[in-house]
């Protein structure tokens, strides 16, 4: 071979290093991917009865805690002073509230098995720092009146009001969770949650248990 033709053989050789070296060489830095795929959109709810849908939609209540206002102090509340709700009487709380107004007459209990009013009792519930005032009361008909009160610029504020059998509570964290006997004999846990306005339900768990041969059943109502 001559030397002309061994140069142009020798070019011809390091262009195609140059080319496998650009072609396989992975370079520093990012490179093109192609194309990015597109986005693909969210599912949104379908409803499958769309006139039952819009009717649930339009009951009283069924609107998202966020679109309701917030609830108003009390009319005839106490005044709350610095020392918070700890320093408020009770029962001053039970007569200002429309709901357990009748309540107020009540006398104080501090076991089972009698109706009356149960301890006041105060827990952080807000995340804030200062305790809510928790209060309950056992009727004659074996069910138990449960309300809940925050303070707010030194008004009494309702934030919880419910109703139910054997009404047992406590707290995990800051969220409360209220168990009883259900109206269909089971148990009933409802876990509720400061929502930023009120203690807003976050979970209702109903738990049943099993026969010897293994049905489940109810409990046993009270």
């Amino acid at each position: 071979m001559n030397l002309s033709l061994r140069a142009t053989a020798a070019v011809a050789v390091l262009a195609v290093c140059a080319l496998a070296a650009s072609g396989c060489g992975a370079p520093a830095g990012l490179g093109d991917g192609g194309a990015a795929p597109p986005v693909a959109a969210q599912p949104t709810p379908q409803p499958l009865w769309p006139n039952w849908t819009e009717g649930a939609r339009k009951r009283p209540g069924a609107d998202p805690a966020g679109k309701q206002p917030p609830p108003a102090p009390l009319a005839n509340g106490p005044e709350v002073p610095k020392e918070g709700l700890v320093a408020v009487d009770p029962y001053d709380v039970l007569r200002a509230d429309p709901r357990t107004k009748a309540l107020g007459r009540r006398e104080k209990i501090h076991r089972p098995g009698q109706p009356g009013i149960r301890p006041p009792v105060l827990r952080d519930l807000t995340g804030d720092g200062s305790p809510e005032l928790i209060l309950a009361a056992d009727l004659e008909s074996g069910r138990t009146v449960m309300a809940v009160y925050t303070a707010r610029a030194g008004k009494v504020v309702p934030v919880l009001y419910t109703v139910g059998k054997r009404l047992a509570v406590e707290t995990v964290g800051t969220d409360l969770v209220v168990r009883s006997a259900s109206d269909d004999g089971a148990e009933q846990a409802v876990r509720y949650r400061w929502d930023g306005a009120r203690l807003e339900s976050v979970s209702d768990i109903r738990t049943y248990k099993r026969d010897e041969s293994g049905t489940v059943t109810p409990e046993d109502g009270p």
